[in-house]
């Protein structure tokens, strides 16, 4: 009895841009599917954002499910820290 192979329940988050660009995490798939939008938590100067990424283009890599997120700038928090005025 041979067992049958079951798709892997990851997949590779890209960051295609904003303020994560460049980087990659692993995620698991919900019900057989990718999130359509996640949140990430990530500190611009020190200060703790949160960022909201969406789905985008999917592919395979030998074997690996890839899925490119791109950065909602609208719902997520700014991406450059407020300058307090400096006095001279």
């Amino acid at each position: 009895m041979s067992a049958t192979p079951h798709p892997d329940p990851e997949y590779i988050v890209e960051y295609a841009d904003g303020p994560l660009v460049g980087t990659a995490e692993r995620r698991y798939l919900v019900d057989g599917k990718v999130d359509e939008r996640i949140g990430a938590v990530a500190a611009v100067e020190g200060l703790e954002s949160l960022f909201w990424y969406v789905a985008g283009e999917e592919r395979e890599v030998n074997g690996e499910r890839y899925v490119s997120y791109h950065f909602d700038a609208p719902d997520s928090d700014p991406v450059e820290a407020e300058k307090d005025e400096e006095s001279l």
